[in-house]
């Protein structure tokens, strides 16, 4: 029979459970984005029988019990608090992606503006994960291998309630971050986005040389340089039409859409009124477009004659 101090570690110490730190990270919801989406998908591929832990563990996440989260390329690092006054220490471990693949991610990426619009802009495009397929790797983890964890809970099924209350967090902060992606694989945000701009800059580069060697003209066709040649001016001519100015003919129309960028801007950050600012500020800006439209079109009109005038036109 076994011994009870030999299973005296395993048992929850009595007495009620620490409350969350006040540096807890609350999460709200994990998986707003379809990346952030994609990892959440990853924890729970990895442990499709444990419904009940990771149910825990998202309680755990939204009460704030994990913290101390800390990033670093292909590895994670926090504390979560528990049932005992000590902190568990969870680590995650993503295998990270070596120069080779991560050469021809770039080059990949490089082919198509897109990317590089949309990650300059802080978005990850839909489909960004094609470029690091055609490398032979996958930027989320889709392997058991990809992804290991760890932690200092004397549970013994893996993932515990306190790797999945960190991998939950970690999703939301890859919702607001998704370059934490990026650096999880090994490489940060600047060196992705340096590499791509070289990347695409020496495309560019040598596209423009070879459309220059097939249409560059010879020397001796080269069409000569127009010259021109000053005749003697006075200074009081200088500002002189040399004839007529055009006509200018301006038609100051209504918007057809009224606070229309008010609308795509929406609500910056810190709004704390209720109504939007198209609500609130939409009526000011289309009284001032308004007076501004009939002040233009009163000053191109024919000045109207005073009573004192016609009086003594008469």
């Amino acid at each position: 029979m076994s011994s009870p101090a030999r299973w005296a570690p395993f048992r929850r110490e009595a007495g009620p459970k620490p409350p969350p730190p006040a540096r807890g990270i609350r999460m709200k919801r994990a998986g707003a984005t379809w990346w952030g989406k994609r990892w959440v998908e990853a924890l729970e591929r990895m442990a499709p029988d444990e419904a009940g832990r990771l149910a825990r563990g998202r309680t755990y996440a939204r009460a704030g019990r994990t913290h101390d989260l800390e990033v670093k390329p292909g590895l994670v690092v926090a504390r979560v608090t528990g049932s005992r006054p000590k902190p568990y220490k969870v680590i995650l471990t993503l295998a990270r992606l070596d120069d080779a693949t991560w050469a021809k991610a770039i080059a990949a990426m490089a082919k198509r503006a897109k990317f590089a619009a949309e990650l300059l802009a802080g978005r990850m495009p839909d489909d960004i994960d094609s470029a690091f397929q055609n490398a032979g790797a996958s930027l989320f983890p889709e392997r058991p291998e990809d992804l290991t964890t760890a932690c200092s809970c004397p549970d013994w099924v893996n993932p515990c309630k306190h790797v999945a209350a960190t991998h939950y967090v970690l999703g939301e902060a890859l919702d607001k971050d998704p370059f934490l992606l990026f650096e999880l694989r090994g490489r940060t945000r600047e060196q992705v986005i340096e590499a791509l701009r070289a990347a695409r800059g020496g495309a560019q580069g040598s596209r423009r040389a070879r459309v220059g060697r097939k249409s560059a003209p010879c020397a001796a066709e080269a069409p000569p340089v127009a010259t021109v040649t000053l005749g003697p001016m006075e200074s009081r001519d200088f500002d002189a039409w040399r004839g007529a100015p055009p006509a200018l003919d301006v038609a100051l129309e209504p918007p057809r859409s009224r606070g229309a960028l008010l609308s795509q801007l929406g609500a910056p950050p810190g709004w704390t009124e209720e109504r939007s600012p198209a609500e609130l500020l939409g009526p000011l800006i289309r009284a001032a477009s308004e007076r501004a439209r009939e002040i233009a079109l009163a000053e191109g009109a024919e000045p109207a004659e005073s009573p004192r005038a016609r009086a003594e036109s008469r």
